[in-house]
């Protein structure tokens, strides 16, 4: 069964969207609550109207919200509506030319170097270092921030790291180099380095590119365990919406530069803004275990004029 859902892009003659019924009759409300590690009345981050320029060509402008301790914050968008300058900007690379970013209640700037480093850490799609380094050797880079001007460390680093690789399965290709791995291999050992910087904040960007759909779940997965173990907060640029309902508490949609909303997924992932945002004409589906929407996509489901 599926009901008719109008939207703006309707005047342009293109194909009607749809939300189907949840399989199992479940409500979203009974499914959707949120994680207990979330604390809605403590702000780990917060992007004060920010904006950036490249050769006085705005990429962000106004861009402005926080995010809570212990939440999964997705950050979606289509190609080219900001994203990866974004992330620069809320890690530290850039500084914004506009607005402020602030960390646990201190702006961004005011961290040195090394303390950011043991209090953020950033997994990117290319986190690995050259060829040549063996896993072992790999995760142990993570602990840089932690050690002293001499470059000794805690006592129970050693037993930090084995338990990181145990818990990712790495225990028994400590010694193989990064050459002789597979992409999933490659993107468990990128995590055990961010894991061993003991984080209060993760950073993703598309963690989930170039892994096959087993992969992307077991990724997930164990960033959703590490967060609820740690009470990390994490913040996550993802190009599957689906992957982002079912993981993020809360999206935040990119447009042109510029917020085009802010909520959760059932409130973010709808036929109206799918249309504006992205010019596709989707089916919506709620998911029958998670009770979060799904979209689905259809032959000839773009709208007219949105082609580049």
């Amino acid at each position: 069964m599926s009901t008719n859902v109008g939207y703006r892009g309707q005047r342009f003659g293109v194909k009607k969207a749809y939300v189907t019924e949840p399989a199992t009759g479940i409500k979203a409300a009974e499914v959707e609550a949120k994680p207990a590690t979330v604390n809605w009345d403590q702000a780990a981050l917060e992007a004060e109207e920010i904006g950036k320029r490249y050769d006085r060509s705005p990429v962000l402008d106004g861009v402005g919200f926080s995010v809570q301790s212990g939440e999964c914050f997705g950050i979606i968008g289509p190609n080219g509506s900001g994203k990866s300058t974004l992330l620069k900007l809320l890690s530290g690379v850039e500084a914004p030319d506009d607005g402020a970013v602030r960390f646990a209640g201190r702006p961004l700037g005011a961290y040195g170097r090394k303390e950011l480093a043991r209090r953020m850490a950033v997994l990117e799609q290319e986190t690995l270092p050259p060829v040549g380094f063996t896993v072992r050797e790999v995760v142990e880079m993570g602990r840089y921030p932690h050690q002293n001007w001499l470059g000794d460390e805690t006592e129970d680093s050693e037993e930090r790291i084995d338990s990181i690789m145990r818990k990712l399965g790495l225990s028994r290709m400590a010694g193989r180099t990064l050459e002789h791995l597979s992409g999933g291999e490659k993107q468990r050992v990128a995590l055990a380095k961010v894991m061993a910087q003991e984080p209060e904040l993760l950073i993703l960007d598309e963690p989930t590119t170039y892994l096959d759909i087993g992969r992307q779940i077991q990724l997930m997965d164990r960033i959703r365990e590490w967060q609820d173990e740690a009470r990390l907060t994490v913040i996550a640029v993802l190009h599957d919406l689906n992957l982002a309902a079912l993981y993020c508490d809360r999206l935040l949609l990119l447009h042109r530069g510029r917020v085009a909303g802010i909520g959760t997924p059932a409130e973010m992932l709808t036929a109206e803004r799918l249309a504006e945002v992205y010019g596709i004409a989707p089916i919506l589906t709620t998911h029958p275990v998670r009770g979060v929407p799904q979209v689905l996509l259809q032959p000839g489901g773009w709208m007219p004029g949105t082609e580049d």
